[in-house]
This record gives structure tokens, C-alpha cells and sequence, in this order.
């Protein structure tokens, strides 16, 4: 595998330690700046705002640039959002670096899935993108413990300065690894990536992202509170918890790696139908020490399997042309992030505690599956519309 994909790596493992630092720390943070834990949750719908408005916001306007060029940009962006969100006075402000923050994932993503899917042959395309999407995994089995480990000790600003050191290795990484020049099969004008959006598989597929995905977030968001004060764990356990978490991320990369690669939506029904009956149970195992914990495991392992898989399907979607169609469905991730925070924050404050989010979780997981069935069925009538007779017909000498 070209060393550009460690490159790559790198940069999803800064990202996904900005992205989930603040989970395990959620209730530090929310002491820190004055307000209750469903407004520090919204601290985690901001980010994805960011996310949402900067993917597409920031691929139209590095459309002619080369997609290198691109990459470094967007890891300045995140080591600068994340050392404003460290000196952050009070909540507006740091509500504000959050946004800041999230501008460049989108981006960083969405492009780097094309550079991914462009440096190897079709063939290994599944196995590229994981290793991109590993990097991402192994910030949570590894980075998120360890920065919320020095939030807990050194309190929650030493978390966000660690995370722009992170960023400012990623840019080292992209600068010193990613190729100047990519093959010229990998490039597509503005105009072009404009008219993938006109399919609606594109947009059918950005859907199941954000149900499916909004599950996870619903749970994920308020995981801190419901393991300490439901399940029973101490708040130093948070770190131990976040690497059972991780682990099932990097379980879940791999096991997508390999098997939607292949076999790509039988793999994401699977995938998709797994979280659905996770969250399930959640609700019920949260009240246990042991089976919280192996329920968080399997939610990183079926939350995180969905990921190079939604992000595959929107590449052969968008196929010609991906680069907008693959960062506008990091911005249907991020949609997913801000709707299951709000919506399990919702349930939290309307008094049905902080297993609430869970059943949340799978009602939007389940929704995510159904629309992922349909979109399955779509692909299979068109398949059936191109009969035998047809072919004959449109190759008749």
C-alpha cells in the first residue's frame, strides 16, 4: 500500500481525537464553562455544524486546487480550531472554535476517500479506505483515552492543546507522504462533481448515512453520564471505557474492510440491522457494569462498520465525479452527529433518563436500514429493466 494512505491516517486520527475527546469529558467541560450536561452536548452538535457547513463550503472553493493542497489546508484549520477551543473563555467562544474546528473534517475526509480510492486499483479500493478510516479508529482506541485520561488530570483545556499538536503532525504527515500530482483518472471539474448530484441514489444513499449514523450519535453523545451515573462506573473508568469502545471501532473497520469490499449492500444491511439490535439492548444492559461495557464494544463494532461502507456506496454512486457527492456524506455524518445529540438530549430532558438516547439511537438506525433496503431495491429493478432482448436490441449490428 502507498505510504500516502499513512499520511492519510494520521490525519483521521487527529480528527477523530477532536471529535470524540469531548465525550468522555463532557461533564468536566460542562462545570467548566457553567451550563448542564444537554448544553455541553450541544457543544458536539456545533462541531458537526462545522462539519456540515465546511464540507461543502470547502470543496467548491479548493475545486481547482490541487487535492494535496487541499488536505493541508484543511489540517491548518482543524490545529487552529482546536487551539482556539483550548484558550476558549466561556461557552459562547467555545462554542465558536467547535464550529471552527469542524469546518475542515468534512473536507479532510471527502477528499482523502477520493485520494484513497485514486492510489490504489479498484480491487483494493475496500482495503485503502479502511486503512484511511483506521486512522480514525485507532484515535479511539489510543487518542481519545489518552487526551481524556490528561482532560481528567490536567483539566479539559490540556485535552484541546493536545489535539492541535495532533494537527499540527497531520499536516507534517500530509506535506512530507501525499503525492504532488495524482493520476489524472482521479480528477473531476466543478461542473461535473455538480451533476452527480443529480442522481438521486447520491442523495438516497447521504439519507442512510445520516439515519443510520444518527443512531450511534444518540447513544455515543451522552455516553460519559449514562456509564457513571446508570451502569455505575467511576468517572476515572471513562478512559478504560473509551478503549472498549475504540476496540470495537477498529473491529468494526476491519470486518468492513473485508467484507464491503466484496459484497458491499448485503454487508451494510448486516451492518445496519447489527445497531439497530445494539441500541436495543442497550437501554436494559446499561444497568449492568459488565454487559454496559460489552454493549459498548459491539456499538463501536456495528456503529463503525457502517462507515467505509456508506462512504464506498456514495463513491459508486457519485461514480466520475465523487469528490463533492463523497464530502457532502461526510456532512450527512455530521447531520447524524448534531440529530442524535439533540434528539438524546431531548429525551434526557424531558425525563426519561440517560438510556433515553438508546432507544432513540435504534429507531434511527432502524429507519437507516429501511432506507438502505430501499435504496438495495432500487439498484435491482434497474438491473432487471436490461433484459436479454434489450441487449440484443441495443447491439444489433
Amino acid at each position: 500500500m502507498p505510504l500516502a494512505l499513512l499520511a492519510l491516517a494520521v490525519a483521521g486520527f487527529a480528527v477523530g481525537t477532536s471529535e470524540f475527546a469531548i465525550m468522555g469529558l463532557l461533564p468536566q467541560v460542562a462545570a467548566g464553562v457553567g451550563v448542564s450536561i444537554p448544553a455541553a452536548g450541544v457543544l458536539i452538535s456545533g462541531y458537526a455544524v462545522g462539519v456540515i457547513v465546511g464540507a461543502p463550503l470547502l470543496t467548491a472553493l479548493s475545486a481547482r486546487l490541487p487535492r494535496r493542497t487541499t488536505l493541508l489546508i484543511v489540517a491548518a484549520l482543524l490545529t487552529a480550531g482546536s487551539v482556539l477551543s483550548a484558550v476558549a473563555p466561556g461557552y459562547g467562544t467555545l462554542m465558536v472554535a467547535r464550529v471552527v474546528a469542524g469546518v475542515p473534517q468534512g473536507a479532510l475526509f471527502g477528499v482523502g476517500a477520493v485520494v484513497a480510492a485514486g492510489l490504489v486499483p479498484p480491487e483494493r479500493r475496500g482495503r485503502a479506505m479502511s486503512i484511511m478510516f483506521g486512522g480514525f479508529t485507532l484515535a479511539n482506541v489510543a487518542g481519545v483515552p489518552l487526551v481524556t485520561w490528561l482532560g481528567q488530570a490536567a483539566g479539559w483545556r490540556a485535552t484541546f492543546w493536545a489535539v492541535a499538536a495532533l494537527g499540527a503532525l497531520s499536516l507534517v504527515g500530509i506535506a512530507a507522504l501525499v503525492p504532488r500530482r495524482l493520476r489524472p483518472e482521479a480528477e473531476a471539474g466543478p461542473r461535473s462533481e455538480l451533476s452527480a448530484l443529480r442522481r438521486p441514489q447520491v442523495w438516497l444513499a447521504m439519507a442512510v448515512t445520516t439515519a443510520g449514523f444518527g443512531g450511534v450519535f444518540a447513544s455515543f453523545t451522552y455516553v460519559a453520564p449514562m456509564m457513571t451515573r446508570v451502569a455505575g462506573f467511576s468517572g476515572s473508568s471513562m478512559t478504560a471505557l473509551l478503549v472498549v469502545f475504540g476496540l470495537g471501532m477498529a473491529a468494526g473497520n476491519l470486518l468492513s474492510g473485508h467484507f464491503a469490499g466484496r459484497r458491499l449492500m448485503p454487508s451494510l444491511y448486516v451492518f445496519l440491522a447489527g445497531l439497530t439490535v445494539v441500541l436495543s439492548l442497550f437501554v436494559v444492559t446499561a444497568h449492568s457494569r459488565v454487559l454496559a461495557a460489552c454493549t459498548l464494544f459491539l456499538l463501536g463494532l456495528f456503529g463503525f462498520a457502517t462507515v467505509p461502507a456508506l462512504q464506498m456506496r456514495i463513491l459508486d454512486k457519485a461514480a466520475g465525479a465523487p469528490t463533492l457527492a463523497s464530502a457532502l456524506n461526510l456532512s450527512a455524518f455530521n447531520v447524524a452527529n448534531a440529530l442524535g445529540a439533540f434528539l438524546g438530549g431531548l429525551v434526557i430532558s424531558a425525563g426519561f433518563g440517560y438510556t433515553g438516547p438508546n432507544a432513540v439511537g435504534a429507531v434511527l438506525a432502524a429507519a437507516g436500514l429501511a432506507l438502505a433496503v430501499c435504496s438495495g431495491a432500487i439498484d435491482a429493478r434497474a438491473k432487471e429493466a436490461v433484459t436479454p432482448a434489450d441487449l440484443v436490441i441495443r447491439f444489433r449490428p
